[in-house]
């Protein structure tokens, strides 16, 4: 993750994101030329209003007048199309550079270990991926080339002001310095206090994320007081953030509206005095430079509110960046692509741990050859499911080999291994779509006739034609219309039409009632002829029918054999455990 460096502006990392505006340096130079125009343009008017007053209106030349303000209206014509073209392009930039970092980041993520989602709250990378990066384009439609225009025109009403007047000049310019340092102090203040402020909207969010999806939790155990309380805790802190950001605006803008008031005053009362005494300015200079101090000094206190965005934008992308850099994938480095498979697995001597020197699995040795259904049994925490993530190469294995058809899973592509790969989990994962989406999840090659032809295979078609809009029913997020024994038919069946060489069974008929299962165990029989099949089971009919039961028990395998076999062994630990659970169900 990048790690914030405590600069008030981090000049590498602002480098760093200019580099997605190389897609689009045409409209990048093109509103920077209309930065340069309006700053240009901005001068020309006091200029020209001074040039009135002493040429046209206190010699009274009416003619001059006119052509006076013709002028100024043909500058500010020219001063609105550029002022509307530099929006509308800064905010298409930005829009633009924060569409391209999304969908890196998106497909970035997509590919991250299952580690990285365990250690880190999907609320907190909602926030990245959402809020921070819309407070990426902020830099380009509010910050940077706003700040680059005022700066330049600055720079330009400097340059006039001493070509008018040095005196006055000298009086404006020695105001400078005290706005300067307000707000440089300002910009400093306000990037520790915008990163509270996203620190406490990441936590906000994660926490409402998880309240909400848990909601059945919260109200089963009647704990709507105690998250309460806990969320008002929350928002306080939030609060307390965005109230410090408007302590230091309230602060340093009277400060600066105070100081630039001075600096007119004086100019006033010099010009005032010089113009009595019949010195070297005139009328038209005073006016003018009224105009333009006004000019430099409002530049100066918006590009402190500038910098505020620029600055959040800034902390924004810090945080998006520091999930760009995160080493979370899993290394695909295989050459090999997987386009068909026997379904021989060999698990030779693995080792593994979710946390270092904490190893869940101690040395699992077992082969599972072509077409055998392969039972793991064991309590829970013995490591069944560990096995089935390190054969989809959900994780990496710390030590050992993991081998598909004689070759390591490390030389295939992910995707083509995967691919010969079909999980029913479970717990049920469908998305808030159509029942038809999230059995192909978008595969163009599995048609709705072929899904429609396999759930009449596997007996749940009628029960999907039943639902309104049939196939085409919405099961909302989570599938939460559906009871948990149909979201695992629908999973089963998902698995079904994929046509896998390898199957895995995750306890997937532990939650479902006796007719659901009764269509499972009959699918199973249909979808495990000739496929490798990997079952983690709790019932006793798909473990006597397996081909070699693998007994686990603390990270290791301490029995093997087929039912028969470890059943016929006095006080082990399969016959204990069928004694205990499965006998009970066998006489149930």
């Amino acid at each position: 993750m990048a790690e914030s460096s405590g600069k008030a502006f981090d000049f590498k990392l602002f480098k760093r994101l200019l580099a997605f505006t190389k897609p689009y340096k045409m409209v990048f130079y093109f509103v920077a030329l209309a930065a340069i125009a309006m700053s240009a343009l901005g001068v020309l008017r006091p200029i020209l209003l001074q040039m009135a007053i002493d040429t046209a209106i206190l010699p009274k030349d009416y003619d001059g007048l006119v052509f006076y303000i013709a002028a100024m209206f043909g500058v500010l014509f020219l001063e609105v199309i550029f002022q509307f073209a530099f929006i509308f392009y800064t905010n298409w930039l930005g829009q633009h550079v924060i569409r391209d970092i999304r969908v890196k980041l998106f497909d970035l993520m997509l590919g991250f270990k299952m580690q990285y989602y365990d250690k880190n709250a999907v609320g907190r990378l909602t926030t990245r991926a959402v809020n921070d990066i819309e407070t990426i384009s902020s830099i380009f439609s509010q910050g940077l080339f706003m700040i680059i225009s005022d700066l330049l025109k600055m720079l330009v009403i400097m340059g006039i002001m001493l070509y008018k007047s040095w005196q006055l000049s000298l009086i404006v310019f020695t105001i400078l310095p005290i706005i300067i340092y307000a707000t440089r102090v300002f910009q400093r203040a306000m990037k520790g206090a915008f990163e509270e402020v996203r620190n406490q909207v990441a936590n906000l969010n994660s926490f409402v994320q998880e309240r909400i999806s848990g909601m059945k939790i919260v109200q089963l155990f009647t704990r709507e007081d105690t998250e309460y309380e806990n969320f008002e805790q929350i928002n306080a802190r939030h609060r307390k953030g965005w109230i410090k950001t408007v302590w230091y605006n309230s602060i340093f803008f009277p400060i600066a509206e105070m100081t630039s008031s001075v600096a007119i005053g004086m100019v006033v009362w010099y010009g005032g005095l010089n113009v009595t005494a019949s010195g070297t300015i005139t009328l038209g200079v005073i006016v003018a430079f009224i105009e333009l101090s006004q000019m430099l000094f409002r530049p100066l206190r918006q590009i402190a509110d500038k910098f505020n965005t620029l600055q959040m934008g800034m902390v924004a992308t810090n945080r998006v960046f520091g999930i760009l850099d995160t080493e979370a994938h899993i290394p695909d480095e295989g050459q090999t692509e997987l386009t068909s498979t026997q379904g021989e697995i060999v698990f030779d001597d693995v080792h593994f741990g979710y946390i270092p020197d904490e190893e869940v699995l101690k040395g699992i040795s077992f082969t599972a050859s072509p077409g055998q259904t392969i039972a793991l049994v064991g309590a829970t925490g013995a490591g069944k499911s560990t096995i089935i993530n390190l054969l989809s190469r959900f994780y990496e294995i710390n030590s050992g080999e993991i081998r598909v058809d004689g070759n390591s899973i490390k030389d295939y592509t992910i995707k083509s291994l995967r691919d010969h790969i079909a999980i029913v989990l479970q717990d049920v994962f469908l998305f808030a779509d159509t029942i038809l989406q999230n059995i192909t999840l978008g595969d163009e090659g599995i048609s709705r006739e072929q899904v429609e032809e396999a759930a009449k295979e596997i007996g749940v078609h009628e029960f999907i034609s039943s639902l309104p809009d049939g196939y085409l029913y919405n099961v909302k997020e989570r599938g939460t219309m559906l009871s948990s024994g149909q979201r695992q038919l629908i999973a089963f069946l998902r698995a079904y039409v994929s046509n896998p060489s390898i199957l895995i069974l995750d306890e997937a008929t532990s939650s479902v009632d006796s007719h659901s299962e009764e269509m499972i165990q009959t699918a199973t029989e249909r979808i495990t002829q000739g496929r490798t099949s990997i079952v983690i089971a709790h019932r006793l009919a798909t473990i006597k029918k397996a081909d070699l039961i693998l007994v686990m028990e603390a990270g290791q395998i301490v029995e093997r054999g087929t039912h028969k076999e470890l059943l016929a062994k006095k006080d082990g630990y399969y016959r204990n455990l069928y004694e205990v659970q499965f006998l009970a169900e066998e006489i149930t």
